[in-house]
């Protein structure tokens, strides 16, 4: 499929020819119409270079992930052809269209599927079909072939080079192990309490593991070794209560009283270090330099992470959804459309992570899900003639800038490694290349 973009087509009568310029001018004036009858040809007369567009078919509510070079579609249930799940993997070359490498069925499943890649190994964790909420499953696939290996209860997550896989079974007892991606060998496991345990992600996975009891027994674990880091009561003396917890940074962050109180403790001993007192705290994140916390009905604080001091807070941003060189790029929830044929998206705003005073107002976009953490930002939203306006946000200019327009694209958009996969008007997927 190519777009070449001819312009607008008019049919005004041609113009009156000028009157012949004197002779002492004419000759300049023929270099010109020289000079630019060349610069026609160069840039005008040659048509653009064509939009390189590759189809990939996929069915109404097939998963899709990026690793690396590879593209993987899950193709959901079909109950009324009677056919499960399809994994096809395709490569991504340098140039051309993706290849089909292999493809495979997977077992039977229900919702919440995803994939991850580790080595020469693909995991495909599942939710089973009819099963209770939270039971998983984790298929390993042979990354070269699609030949299916070992599968295990739980779900899994990658570990730097290993994967870990989080097990709760019917009975509610929950497990934690760390397995060999390729083989499925067991290399250590702890049993983890009833709200499972509480995991910090860095640019490898799962880089740490903190087990916080009702009781207010705490266990910090080493991913790799699964040995035993810092243990402690932190809440001596008083009765089992169920409370929020949160691995952010090198805290381990308490929300109690109704998201009231914060209490943040080390990670490397587990003394309490400060408490603040909020309002409604939802959830934390890592903000650079700072500690975000955003309040359930809207609205966030950055704190000190030193001490849980405020400096500063906002009731209309909703999120932080990347931190950079002393900026974030905060979402104010749902903000006016930029045409009428789109209601997806958020409003997008550049603010000074130091104060949150707001340097630029990006508009409404809606963010490709990204694979990598230092992956391009890159928004997308419908244009007026329907098109989809695919844009690269830039924190460090404050500005968003449109790389191409998609004809033929709903949105729903994934990129990794400069591609750009979004979902189809007519079904299917289409792959660009960002420029």
């Amino acid at each position: 499929m190519t777009v070449i973009d001819l312009g607008e087509l008019r049919r005004d009568p041609a113009p009156e020819p000028p009157p012949r310029p004197p002779r002492a001018v004419s000759r300049p004036y023929r270099v010109l119409a020289v000079l630019l009858a060349v610069l026609w040809v160069v840039a005008g007369g040659v048509p653009r270079p064509e939009r390189a567009v590759a189809i990939v078919p996929a069915r109404l509510g097939a998963d899709v992930f990026l690793a690396a070079d590879r593209l993987y579609v899950v193709d959901p249930l079909d109950p009324q052809q009677g056919t499960g799940r399809l994994l096809v993997a395709y490569r991504i070359p340098a140039e051309g269209p993706p290849a089909v490498l292999w493809r495979t069925s997977l077992p039977a499943g229900g919702g919440d599927v995803w994939l991850l890649q580790q080595g020469g190994t693909v995991l495909v964790s599942g939710r089973q079909v009819g099963g209770p909420e939270g039971v998983f499953r984790t298929t390993a696939l042979d990354a070269g072939t699609g030949r299916s290996g070992w599968q295990q209860p739980g779900a899994s997550y990658p570990a730097g080079d290993g994967v870990l896989l989080q097990n709760l079974d019917v009975s509610g007892e929950g497990s934690l192990r760390r397995v060999d991606a390729a083989s499925g060998r067991t290399l250590w496991s702890v049993p983890t309490p009833l709200d499972g345990p509480n995991l910090r992600f860095g640019p490898d996975g799962v880089d740490g593991i903190v087990l916080a009891a009702p009781s207010g027994e705490v266990e910090v674990r080493d991913p790799a070794s699964g040995s035993l880091l810092a243990a402690r009561n932190i809440r001596p003396g008083q009765l089992p209560s169920w409370q929020r917890n949160q691995i952010v940074g090198d805290l381990l962050l308490v929300i109690s009283d109704n998201g009231g109180t914060v209490t943040g403790y080390g990670l490397d001993r587990l003394d309490q270090r400060w408490t603040a007192r909020l309002a409604q705290v939802g959830y934390l994140t890592d903000c650079g330099d700072l500690l975000c916390a955003y309040r359930q009905t809207g609205g966030m604080w950055a704190l000190d992470p030193a001490t849980g001091a405020v400096r500063w807070s906002n009731p209309r941003w909703q999120a932080v959804l990347r931190a950079e060189r002393g900026r974030f790029l905060v979402s104010s929830g749902h903000g006016r459309p930029e045409s009428s044929a789109w209601s997806g998206g958020e409003r997008l705003v550049v603010v000074e992570a130091a104060t949150g005073r707001e340097v630029a107002d990006l508009g409404t976009w809606e963010l490709a899900n990204w694979q990598e953490p230092d992956s391009r930002l890159i928004g997308a939203r419908r244009s007026r003639d329907g098109r989809l306006l695919v844009a690269e946000l830039d924190l460090t200019a404050a500005r968003s800038r449109v790389v191409d327009a998609l004809p033929g694209v709903l949105g729903d958009c994934r990129t990794g490694r400069d591609v750009l996969v979004c979902r189809r008007n007519e079904g299917g997927l289409a792959v660009w290349r960002l420029p």
